[in-house]
């Protein structure tokens, strides 16, 4: 169901639950990430601050909200908070805004939703350690089979999927393997190859090829931007997150607006 067919008002009620919801489970995986990271359990213990150890209150842990009333610091010892909490807060909470709004209430929706919270989850592992650990692939396969049942034509989804899963997987394997052959060192990591592999099941052989050439173009624009030095560790996971995302809700428009103008200058 299109939320354009409900009333305003409900359309701006749900709207505002969704964001909440998002910006909720952004900053639960943030949590859970730092935690992981520090070597602590993901699921017990109370929200601190990380410089003077200090519990937070429960004004200082709305999501989104509260980083932005305390200006980005402690309210006890004025440290810095992680930029990081803010981003994946307010990240999810737009990607979950933009799936209600772009595949209506449905499992199309839900699955956006949980396809955006694992690469979140991988986006601020890689951010932070360098690391993502495979279960987490593993649940963003699951989220695949678990929906996949709610499609018209699951086996076509099925098909398509592993087609673009084993295209792309082995084709950027192949490709990083060369690249580090030439270049003598190491081009993508395991964890990239990985999740380029499991998208791969989402998006097809189509969509696919633009999640990699948006990705590649995330990637370029964030080393320019940041000014990465040769040799300096760069997620790359956050770049293929984004365009993940980008390829999903606007993926199709893209292409028909490609293919109609590529069809434009053939006609000339």
């Amino acid at each position: 169901m299109s939320v354009f067919e409900l009333p305003p008002a409900l359309v701006c009620y749900i709207a505002v639950l969704v964001f909440a919801l998002g910006a909720c489970v952004g900053s639960f995986v943030n949590c859970a990430c730092v935690r992981l990271k520090d070597g602590k359990s993901a699921l017990t213990g109370r929200s601190r601050c990380p410089a003077c150890g200090r519990i937070l209150g429960a004004s200082e842990i709305v999501p989104i909200f509260s980083y932005l009333f305390l200006r980005g610091r402690c309210r006890g010892c004025g440290a810095k908070i992680d930029f990081l909490s803010f981003v994946s807060e307010a990240a999810l909470a737009a990607a979950y805004t933009a799936s209600l709004f772009v595949f209506g209430i449905s499992f199309y929706a839900l699955e956006a939703a949980a396809l955006f919270t694992v690469i979140c989850a991988e986006s601020l592992c890689d951010v932070y350690t360098q690391e993502v650990p495979d279960f987490l692939h593993a649940v963003c396969a699951a989220v695949f089979v678990i929906f996949t049942a709610a499609y018209p034509k699951p086996s076509e989804r099925v098909i398509s999927g592993l087609l673009g899963a084993f295209l792309y997987g082995a084709g950027i394997l192949l490709f990083s393997l060369a690249s580090d052959r030439i270049f003598g060192r190491e081009s993508l990591g395991g964890a990239d190859i990985k999740l380029i592999a499991v998208l791969g099941l989402f998006f097809g052989p189509v969509r696919m090829l633009l999640l990699v050439i948006l990705s590649c173009v995330f990637g370029l624009a964030t080393v320019v931007f940041k000014k990465t030095g040769r040799g300096e560790p760069f997620p790359f996971i956050p770049c293929i997150s984004v365009a993940a995302f980008v390829t999903l809700l606007f993926g199709d428009i893209i292409i028909e607006r490609y293919l109609g103008l590529y069809g434009l200058f053939a006609a000339l």
